[in-house]
């Protein structure tokens, strides 16, 4: 129960298909250990499956659905939380889309919709959660990167996104910071989720490989990450980047 008592939002807490994404997997542990969990998504049913199994294994958890790259939606889903729970103490930003394509092949189109879903979603939603921590007892924002913004990779619109991710937790903590809020991040490998189910199996196989450790990662790895710096284990912890990779980072694969 290393979360009882908290509240906790958790945006992209939906799978885009079969099996189980790094925001399903941590709205799941975060209910385990005791958080209230607010499951936003911007497909309703999406968070009404996870809210299912949550409630199946006896925790607390409602969905919530909201376009989290829209101010508006941002402020309406605190504004759940406040009205369901009757307070915020975590704030788990998740959501995201992939670009693949190199830098010639990326459109302006492709650029400011990664951009938007991706960084701008968490600048919106911390914002908005920010606002309501501030005036209480502080609390703890997470936002999801990714190894491509520490490492030199392809994917030019992704791995930009997602390394304005890091460069906007470690300004914000900054602010943030004196009035109790701690903000981090979580730069997560390749981890095997529905969004990238459409690789091949050769493509897997070498993606298992590619680590030090040769190991495919899960959500549920992302989420262990997400439980210490939700916790007050962590409370002397802020503008950090948490790598869970494998050891991926450290390699030039």
């Amino acid at each position: 129960m290393r979360l009882s008592g908290k509240v906790a939002i958790v945006t992209g807490a939906g799978s885009r298909g079969p099996g189980l994404g790094n925001g399903k997997a941590t709205a799941i542990l975060f209910a385990r250990e005791g958080a209230r969990v607010l499951c936003v998504d911007i497909r309703k049913e999406a968070a009404e499956e996870t809210v299912g199994l949550i409630r199946a294994e006896g925790g607390v958890a409602e969905p919530y659905a909201a376009d989290v790259t829209q101010a508006g939606g941002c402020q309406a889903m605190v504004q759940a939380a406040l009205d369901r729970f009757d307070a915020l103490h975590v704030l788990h930003n998740n959501v995201g889309i992939e670009s693949r394509a190199d830098l010639l092949d990326t459109t302006e189109e492709e650029w400011d919709n990664v951009l938007r879903v991706d960084l701008t979603s968490m600048f919106l939603a911390t914002k908005a959660a920010a606002s309501v921590m501030t005036e209480r007892d502080g609390g703890s924002v997470i936002c999801v990167s990714s190894v491509a913004g520490l490492r030199g990779l392809g994917r030019t619109a992704y791995a930009a996104a997602k390394a304005g991710i890091i460069g906007f937790v470690r300004s914000v903590a900054v602010q943030l910071g004196p009035r109790a809020v701690r903000v981090n991040a979580i730069a997560p490998g390749r981890v095997w989720t529905p969004m990238v189910q459409d690789l091949g199996g050769e493509l897997r196989r070498r993606r298992q490989e590619s680590s030090p450790l040769g190991t495919e990662g899960t959500g549920w790895d992302v989420a262990w990450g997400a439980v210490y710096l939700a916790s007050d284990e962590s409370r002397w912890v802020t503008g950090q980047t948490l790598v869970i990779d494998a050891g991926l980072s450290l390699t030039t694969r």
